[in-house]
């Protein structure tokens, strides 16, 4: 079978890499960007740092902050709204996951109004034209939601996440500049770099995993574990090595897919507003014990990755186990969580468990599931 790799046409890496924004902008022609960010990064003066680069041009802009955390259907309609009302003709999303796919979903609609009901555009929605020019700017290190096809978007009547995968909705560039994640705290540098090696480890064991999307996970893995430490005590180096392994994770599991852990975390931000990279982290090594049975033959080169010691001589159990331990060491050493006591509730375990089921991301996991061996799952964490 042929595997696919959708990647952003041009991609900017390293400090200083916001100064090309502008460029980019106005070599094509445009007149007017429309940029989504959220209220704190207005408020902290992250977005700042590229307005300023298009005040510097004279270059007109329009912000767009209605954006939650875990960004809503209205989020999305207000900004289509705002979008058409602005007259701007690009998009510069500024910020994590949560601007970046309420800037997709925007981009996504204005150029294809037939998907104006936000909820039909879950799953494999069949666009046909692509989102409106987006240049994507990370501010975490974490979701790579800059070189994805994928963005999720919060069900607030509903109480659930639902995952859109589209060709047409990835950034046409994405600029990862260290310098705008530099002000991110020790949890969310924590929480969403948790995230990061969730997306490498289930993109290395998914059902659909290939060669090349192989290559960059385990990279991933490897730049992710010898730099996340160091990010959360915000070294340049620690800051420059996370911001460059989100996105190959990114470049990785977006073309193959996730698994369980996924599916299963994002019920949890969407019923209770749990950070994203914190449930990943959580159920990453509930995902990997569940996995064991038909993925731990690919365990070992996680554990090597991660410079798991003496791995090479464990046999395969052995080995599984190892890297198992190495993901649970280094969530603690950032500070997350051990399980879900006090955040998950007994009565929300079989709709949280359905709604895991139904998840866009549950087919890829590796080993077959159900509803019951989810409700299973989530009560070994109670």
């Amino acid at each position: 079978m042929a595997s696919r790799i959708v990647l952003n046409t041009i991609s900017y890496h390293g400090h200083g890499a916001i100064e090309n924004i502008v460029p980019e902008l106005t070599s094509r022609g445009y007149q007017k960007a429309f940029v989504t960010s959220d209220p704190d990064l207005i408020k902290f003066g992250v977005t700042k740092k590229v307005t300023d680069l298009l005040d510097a041009a004279n270059f007109a802009y329009e912000v767009y902050s209605d954006i939650k955390p875990n960004p809503t259907i209205e989020n999305v309609v207000n900004g289509v709204e705002a979008f058409k009302k602005s007259g701007a003709d690009s998009i510069v999303a500024i910020g994590g996951g949560s601007s970046m796919d309420t800037a997709k979903a925007i981009g996504i609609i204005a150029n294809n109004p037939e998907f104006a009901d936000v909820r039909s555009l879950e799953g494999v929605a069949p666009t046909k034209k692509h989102a409106v020019f987006t240049i994507a700017v990370p501010t975490t290190a974490g979701t790579a939601a800059e070189v994805t096809i994928n963005y999720v978007i919060t069900d607030v009547e509903k109480k659930r996440k639902f995952v859109c995968v589209d060709t047409n909705d990835i950034p046409e560039i994405a600029v990862v500049d260290p310098d705008m994640m530099a002000t991110m705290p020790k949890s969310l540098t924590a929480a969403t770099g948790m995230d990061a090696l969730t997306h490498a480890i289930e993109g290395y064991i998914t059902k659909g995993h290939c060669v090349i999307s192989d290559m960059f996970h385990l990279e991933a893995i490897r730049l992710i574990s010898a730099n996340l430490r160091d990010a959360v005590n915000n070294t340049p180096d620690g800051r420059e090595g996370m911001a460059l392994g989100q996105y190959i994770a990114g470049m990785g599991f977006s073309n193959v897919g996730l698994g369980i852990v996924h599916s299963m975390a994002h019920g949890l931000s969407a019923l209770y507003d749990t950070p994203h990279g914190v449930a990943c982290a959580i159920l990453l090594p509930v995902g990997l014990e569940y996995n064991k049975s038909v993925a731990g033959e690919r365990y070992r080169a996680i554990g090597k990755a991660m410079c798991v010691d003496g791995i090479d001589a464990m046999n395969d159990a052995e080995a599984a186990d190892a890297t198992i331990a190495a993901v649970k060491k280094l969530s603690a050493d950032v500070g997350i969580p051990a399980n879900l006591k006090g955040i998950l509730k007994e009565e929300d375990i079989q709709f949280l468990s359905e709604s895991a089921f139904a998840d866009a991301c549950c087919p890829g996991n590796p080993r077959e599931t159900s509803v019951a061996e989810i409700i299973d799952l989530y009560k070994s964490q109670l």
